[in-house]
């Protein structure tokens, strides 16, 4: 009896520690998340007034001017770019962005996996580690640690090598997925288009007729149309690749700050359990101790 009093005291010990790392690590995943989500509050709302512009150029500007990186090709040739995190415990964060981008490649790129024409280019360890069982996919790991300092500059590079690689045909449509923060509770996976730059057809939300449909923006350039595109574009570009990483990092914080809050209250409720169990155990032993002293006691007397 002794020894299992002493079992269910060491695992008392044992969650009590284990409370301890859930309850700083949900700090410090607090504490990140706080200047994550006011970088990504702060950014979204440029980065989608920036790209639904770039849309409005693309449409409004075609046939008079060819923007090489709104050029739709046959998509031979996909990469896919995969970005999670580079730790764990953070719940089902990691596994839904992998099962994002598997559900793309099997409804979209079956075709291109099967010919071997899918490159993945892991931005978090995570993915790769979920993705790489997966022998057809092609694996590209030279910025899987990108996240690691995240800063516009870096994350500019990394977008002009894409946008290189699909101006040099080198890949034909370019896909990103990633985790959409909504608050500290809800991320959601999803998978964006990002290279070749979809232009926008009339306005979200409202029906157009065919006459709209047809009507083309005219837009006042200045210095001139080319210019403006030849440097606009790009900018525009890296910026929404540089939201696409601010995004997940806000739902990366959030992701493990929920999963650790949810550890430490799971092991508070396996703390009373197992207290529970300890008393048991123990009023169980004192009372066996009781019994075998008056049976002794009787027995001298007898």
């Amino acid at each position: 009896m002794s020894g299992q009093l002493k079992e269910v005291r060491d695992r008392i010990g044992a969650v009590k520690s284990t409370q301890q790392i859930t309850k700083a690590m949900k700090l410090v995943a607090a504490s990140k998340l706080r200047k994550a989500q006011d970088n990504i509050i702060k950014m979204r709302p440029y980065a989608t007034k920036l790209y639904e512009i770039l849309g409005n150029i693309v449409a409004g500007t075609e046939g008079d001017v060819n923007i090489a990186y709104a050029n739709e090709r046959k998509s031979e040739k996909v990469l896919l770019v995969v970005i999670t995190s580079n730790r764990g415990l953070c719940g089902a964060f990691n596994s839904g962005i992998a099962k994002m981008a598997q559900a793309c490649i099997k409804e979209k790129y079956s075709e291109q996996k099967a010919a071997g024409n899918v490159e993945v280019l892991c931005i978090g360890k995570k993915g790769y580690d979920a993705l790489k069982k997966d022998k057809s996919l092609k694996f590209n790991l030279d910025h899987i640690d990108l996240l690691n300092k995240l800063a516009f500059d870096k994350t500019a590079t990394v977008a002009e090598l894409i946008m290189k690689e699909f101006i040099t045909k080198n890949y034909d449509v370019v896909e990103v997925a990633y985790s959409q923060f909504k608050n500290q509770v809800i991320q959601i996976p999803a998978v964006e288009r990002y290279l070749p730059i979809q232009k926008i057809e009339g306005q979200k939300g409202k029906e157009t007729t065919e006459k709209d449909s047809k009507t083309k923006p005219d837009f006042i350039f200045e210095p001139d149309k080319i210019a403006i595109i030849e440097e606009l574009v790009p900018k525009i570009l890296k910026t929404q690749f540089y939201r696409y990483l601010l995004d997940n990092n806000a739902s990366e914080h959030g992701a493990r700050m929920t999963a650790m809050d949810n550890a430490t209250e799971n092991a508070e409720e396996l703390i009373r359990d197992l207290k529970i169990k300890y008393n048991r155990a123990r009023q169980a032993a004192i009372t066996t101790e009781l019994t075998e002293i008056v049976a002794g006691a009787a027995a001298l007397q007898g």
